[in-house]
């Protein structure tokens, strides 16, 4: 058991992991930007740490600037909640370079599934039905239109990192698509350090139905059932 964490977000998602630890007798850390110096979660937990300016890509989503206050306070494990850098395996490398556990799936899970682009390309390879797409790197707006074209109108703009519904667009046509593009690119490089974009045609009325696994360090696994 640990001693000390550091949650490496903000907001209700880092209020409710502090809640948790403390319900386990664990010490928390909270970091946080210019913007959040009187959030609720800074004053909910043990310890805080500021880490820059209000911009995501100035304060919670750079490593360095966390991997400090990991230092700074001692915590021997962070949890990443989601978004920021939850699906960020450079992260989890670092913290595991440190000797600083990492609340959440190993390096190598990150890699093939933290990132869309990758995680597509495996789930073709071992067969699974996927979106019809495209799943190279897209250089600017012009390509964009013309492979939004190949594919077929309406089309789903995407950040190939983060999730959360940010760094998506839904486009119809050309001038759509343009814009999506650019506005994609801009969200995903200020959310998650990572403006790749890919695009997949857009299904119109799907059904969204996941089944969530858990599984830890020492073999043991559940299912949560599915939800729709």
């Amino acid at each position: 058991m640990f001693d000390k964490i550091l949650i490496a977000n903000r907001g209700e998602i880092a209020c409710r992991v502090i809640k948790t630890a403390r319900k386990m007798g664990i010490k928390t850390v909270a970091i946080y930007s210019d913007a959040d110096k009187q959030a609720l979660h800074v004053q909910m937990a043990d310890e805080a740490v500021h880490i820059g300016p209000p911009p995501a890509n100035q304060s919670y989503i750079v490593i360095d600037k966390v991997m400090e206050a990991i230092r700074q306070t001692g915590a021997q494990a962070v949890h990443p909640g989601y978004g920021f850098l939850s699906e960020n395996s450079k992260f989890a490398e670092a913290l595991e370079a440190e000797g600083v556990a990492f609340v959440g799936p190993p390096k190598g899970a990150i890699e093939a599934m933290g990132d869309k682009i990758t995680s597509k390309k495996i789930a073709q390879e071992a067969g699974v039905s996927t979106v019809p797409g495209y799943m190279g790197l897209i250089a600017d707006a012009d390509e964009a239109v013309k492979i939004s074209n190949e594919i077929g109108y309406p089309v789903m703009i995407k950040a190939s990192a983060g999730g959360g519904g940010k760094g998506m667009r839904i486009a119809w046509n050309d001038e759509e698509a343009r814009e999506g593009f650019q506005s994609s690119k801009n969200e995903a490089a200020n959310s998650f350090g990572d403006d790749r974009i890919f695009i997949e045609k857009y299904v119109t009325q799907p059904r969204h139905i996941e089944i969530q696994v858990l599984c830890d360090t020492h073999g043991n696994g559940i299912y949560l059932g599915e939800r729709e």
